[in-house]
């Protein structure tokens, strides 16, 4: 309940308690609690504007940290839809977990084909420069620009980790701003448009552009990499090799396989799974210094 929503219901209380002090003086209190944890709930939950592309406004939804720590690290996350669909709330129950742990966390919009009319190349375009606006906005944010994650499942997964390995998609503004984040936490990405890997279909020859696995290069931040091992569009094989590569360049790429599970297998609805990978991101990002400490 928004107290000013209902003004009227807190006066009549008030001006009754002048005459049953010892009665309502409780509720009134209890009333005062809720409004006190609801206006600092709506200080610390945020949607802004990143992005206006041609006519489509592009928005990120922003956890900000309960901690009054300054230079606090972010998690920016990416939801997964083959580029066509989804929703940032995929990764809703990621971020306010992640904003408890002392993170800054942000659920990002991108243009999809089944709203805008786009491709993955415009999804790159966007997840680049929601990426770029966070760095820019860190102080106001409370964010350590030089500690901003990337995660995303599937196709946001492939943008997560395009921040970090695809040239060029910069759009006209903040160019003089990296999109490259500090580390990558995959979720059954999408790293492989090749021929053999997925969306090949919609990238053509492009593919070589916009594929992770074929723009890796030395640099790329350390790696989470989540999945099934029974993902019917990410072959084992195909993770296990970024793997390789990764390592072969002088990169740190941790990859868990769960045995028997589906791609999606992570997202909230399957508790059980959510929690485990939940802890061991958490068991990552302590690995390579990123956690808050307390």
């Amino acid at each position: 309940m928004r107290t000013e929503l209902y003004p009227n219901l807190l006066i009549e209380n008030i001006n009754f308690m002048k005459n049953s002090t010892y009665i309502l003086y409780p509720f009134l209190m209890l009333i005062c609690l809720i409004t006190s944890q609801l206006t600092v709930h709506a200080q610390n939950h945020q949607e802004e504007i990143y992005k206006i592309a041609e006519n489509d406004t592009l928005k990120m939804d922003i956890y900000l940290s309960d901690e009054n720590k300054k230079d606090k690290p972010a998690i920016v996350f990416f939801f997964g839809g083959g580029w066509v669909s989804g929703s940032w709330d995929q990764f809703r129950p990621h971020a306010v977990h992640f904003s408890k742990k002392g993170f800054v966390t942000i659920l990002v919009d991108y243009r999809v084909a089944s709203r805008h009319g786009t491709s993955p190349f415009e999804a790159i375009e966007d997840a680049k420069s929601a990426m770029k606006y966070v760095k820019m906005n860190a102080e106001r944010f409370g964010i350590d620009s030089a500690k901003v994650i990337a995660s995303g499942g599937s196709a946001g997964g492939h943008l997560a980790a395009s921040t970090a390995t695809i040239s060029g998609f910069e759009g006209d503004a903040l160019k003089e701003i990296s999109a490259k984040p500090v580390a990558l936490l995959l979720f059954n990405p999408v790293i492989d448009n090749g021929p053999a890997g997925y969306g090949y279909d919609r990238l053509g020859e492009r593919y070589k552009e916009v594929s992770p696995l074929h723009n890796l290069k030395e640099g790329v931040p350390p790696t989470l990499f989540f999945l099934g091992t029974k993902d019917r569009l990410i072959p084992v094989i195909t993770g296990r090799y970024y793997q390789k590569a990764m390592e072969k360049l002088g990169s740190y790429c941790e990859f868990v396989l769960y045995d028997g599970q589906p791609h999606g297998f992570f997202n909230f609805k399957n508790r059980e799974i959510y929690e485990q990978t939940i802890l061991e991101t958490e068991a990552f990002l302590e690995k390579i210094g990123l956690f808050p400490k307390s």
